[in-house]
């Protein structure tokens, strides 16, 4: 088991504290558990467990979002610790997978401290809004990201600089029937994220497409890969679009109502 170069910890936890600036912002992705494990994969040499890490973790925080200030598991963290410790341990993505979810959980805290000391700059920001300083309040608001990045930065960076400690910790005082029963759940949360991913997607009125792909990847598994598979859904939206577009032409009207139904 290698230890992490201070090189790697560093741009890791510069990207952890890009990201809250993302996740606060414009939201262009970087936040995402896949985007962060797999970017934590390739700076460790190794992008399939990144990917397929983050692609599980994806797939478990979809619907998930901090509706009026609510606080979510931290997978951010999360994605790029378990990626990191797995990578290093050599255990298997399902170690990682495993680990990254209580990961996520234990940071939860840290969020709510995040939060809780943001008031305090945005309380600065309402003196200076009643002196009606715009410059004031701008810069005010601008420190209050401050508190979101440490109550990330710092976990990740303890986190990754003692990891071989904290992994050998682990492997040492955690029972063998605990890690067993994290590889298991490991195994067991891409299949409940897809379950979560089909709970949203509208399969009464798609299910033959959802047979098709059952079937290609259960008894075709030999003979076609994952890409050939996504290509052969791309084919099969390209036709129904085009048979969508025959029906409008021939009737003036929509052929199928395409508001998207959530299956109870």
């Amino acid at each position: 088991m290698g230890d992490l170069n201070i090189f790697i910890i560093a741009v890791l936890v510069i990207y952890v504290g890009i990201a809250v600036i993302d996740q606060i912002s414009i939201q262009s992705g970087l936040y995402s558990p896949l985007f962060a494990a797999t970017f934590t994969g390739f700076m460790l040499g190794d992008l399939q467990t990144g990917l397929i890490i983050g692609a599980t973790l994806q797939l478990m925080t979809l619907g998930v979002a901090t509706y009026g200030g609510a606080t979510v598991p931290d997978y951010l963290s999360g994605a790029i610790m378990g990626t990191a410790y797995t990578i290093i341990s050599g255990n298997g993505a399902e170690y990682g997978i495993g680990l990254a979810i209580p990961i996520g959980l234990l940071l939860t805290q840290l969020d709510v401290l995040g939060r809780m000391s943001n008031t305090i700059v945005q309380r600065k920001a309402d003196k200076e809004a009643l002196k009606g300083n715009a410059r004031g309040v701008e810069i005010a608001n601008l420190l209050g990201s401050i508190p979101w990045m440490l109550s990330r930065m710092i976990p990740v960076f303890v986190g990754l600089a003692f990891g071989e400690t904290v992994v050998v910790a682990i492997n040492s005082y955690i029972p063998a029937w605990f890690m067993t029963g994290l590889k298991a759940a490991g195994q067991i949360l891409p299949a409940m994220g897809m379950a979560i991913l089909l709970h949203y997607l509208p399969v009464k009125r798609y299910w033959a497409y959802l047979v098709i792909g059952f079937v290609v990847i259960a008894y075709g598994s030999s003979m076609f890969s994952l890409l050939a598979v996504a290509l052969l859904g791309l084919a099969l939206a390209g036709i129904h679009l085009s048979r969508q577009g025959t029906l409008v032409g021939q009737t003036g009207f929509g052929g199928d109502d395409e508001e998207i139904e959530i299956d109870g």
